[in-house]
């Protein structure tokens, strides 16, 4: 691993909190990703289940832990972690695998109680008929459309086949909960995505200039992310000039930056599995227009409002009706609506959606799109982007700027407060160009 290994003191915490919600003789299975094919004898590069890392620190595949919290031999079957057993073939082609020593070290987990992956079947089976009751981990994210069998779907539908009269409950609504608020641990990590994003960020603007390429500029961020410890982007960066700023997940950077546009920047890096997501708009030739000027400073506005009424209690759906009509009233003072046309307008389809037609924010931590229900409220110790924007594509024109924010008892801490958003301090910053 690039990353240096988080303390294992978090995992064991994370496990502990997550055994304290399962029902008396429970009994949890988290598996590992699959490692996903491309073409041939090609593979994408891995990425591991985000429960599964929560829990142990993790980071490889044909891994298995199991929780039974009220097993009968606590010492042996409290906790099992299962990892794959390595060889001298595996080490020559792929490299060293994790040993038991080094796992245990890890995930704070006992050696006796780690296993190669050989003997999960065995143990797994035994522990069954112990248990009365098995969570099964599924992603239930409400956004997530899968496509294809994963690991632990194709697990869960053996374990109800080969153990029909057993009760089945889930998971994921339990690690959702938990993985929503940050320990001072994950806050560490997040904070290191963060400030490899800003380096990244630095680069990039005294980097930009009329005749760039957002390929070069997507490669400007990529060496400066791995240079830092990073392994990337923690998800496909949006590197869009002029008219490709409009386009919401425009992910082919392959345009010449221009004289005159603007450049949107939804890039950030990952740390340790921790990601942060960071936006920003630049002009081309390192001056707004008087009108690209008029916009951003809208759409800062909102941005800053909608970080203040984000506060504990406050539950997402209010957040994004009070930020759309805070941008309603920016959309008729930018002459893009007419008041006379709002006031008449359908209230399940408002005007300013046209201009303004995503969230204002979302959870993030273990997956840019983090775990977390809309029907629970906002708490302190939640990390959720702010990143509201306008575009305008009659005018080729799109702004949208993004940070993120740990949610407090008493208020709230911008973790990228350090980043340059003020249209001035954008300026500045381009002035000292190369």
């Amino acid at each position: 691993m690039k990353y240096t290994a988080p303390p294992a003191s978090l995992f064991i915490e994370h496990r502990r909190r997550l055994a304290s919600r399962l029902l008396p003789n429970g009994l949890a299975i988290i598996t590992a990703n699959d490692i996903l094919p491309t073409n041939a004898d090609g593979t994408l590069p891995f990425r591991q289940n985000s429960d599964l890392f929560y829990l142990t620190g993790v980071d490889q595949e044909e891994t298995v832990l199991i929780l039974y919290p009220d097993a009968f031999d606590q010492d042996k079957h409290r906790e099992l972690l299962f990892i794959r057993e390595t060889n001298e073939h595996i080490a020559t082609w792929e490299g060293e695998k994790l040993t038991k020593e080094r796992a245990a070290a890890l995930t704070g987990i006992p050696e006796k109680n780690i296993h190669w992956t050989s003997a999960f079947d065995g143990l797994w089976r035994s522990l069954m008929f112990q248990a009365e009751r098995v969570y099964l981990n599924l992603n239930e994210h409400p956004r997530a459309h899968v496509a294809i069998e994963t690991r632990e779907t194709r697990f869960a539908r053996q374990c109800r086949h080969e153990f029909p009269l057993h009760h089945f409950e889930r998971l994921a609504p339990h690690l959702a909960s938990l993985r929503t608020r940050k320990s001072a641990d994950e806050l560490k990590l997040l904070q290191e995505a963060i400030d490899i994003t800003e380096a990244g960020f630095r680069r990039v603007a005294r980097f930009v200039k009329p005749g760039v390429g957002e390929w070069e500029v997507e490669a400007e961020f990529a060496h400066e992310f791995i240079r830092r410890r990073s392994r990337g982007f923690a998800y496909s960066p949006i590197i869009g000039t002029g008219k490709n700023a409009c386009v919401l997940h425009y992910l082919d950077n392959h345009a010449t930056c221009a004289d005159g546009e603007l450049l949107l920047l939804d890039v950030a890096a990952e740390y340790a599995n921790y990601n942060a997501d960071l936006t920003r708009t630049l002009p081309v030739n390192g001056r707004f227009s008087k009108r690209q000027r008029k916009v951003y400073d809208a759409v800062l506005r909102v941005f800053r409002a909608g970080c203040d009424f984000l506060r504990p209690g406050v539950y997402t759906r209010d957040w994004n009706t009070f930020v759309g009509e805070l941008m309603e009233k920016e959309l008729v003072d930018l002459k893009l609506l007419k008041m006379k046309d709002v006031k008449k307008q359908d209230p399940e389809k408002p005007l300013y959606k046209k201009y303004f037609m995503h969230g204002v924010g979302h959870h993030l931590g273990l997956d840019v799109h983090d775990v977390g229900a809309a029907s629970e409220p906002v708490a302190a110790g939640n990390v959720f982007t702010v990143e509201p924007g306008l575009y305008i594509r009659e005018e080729g024109l799109a702004v949208r700027l993004e940070n993120d924010i740990l949610i407090g008892t008493s208020g709230n801490t911008d973790l990228m407060a350090s980043i340059p958003i003020e249209a001035d301090e954008i300026e500045a910053l381009m002035a000292d160009r190369a």
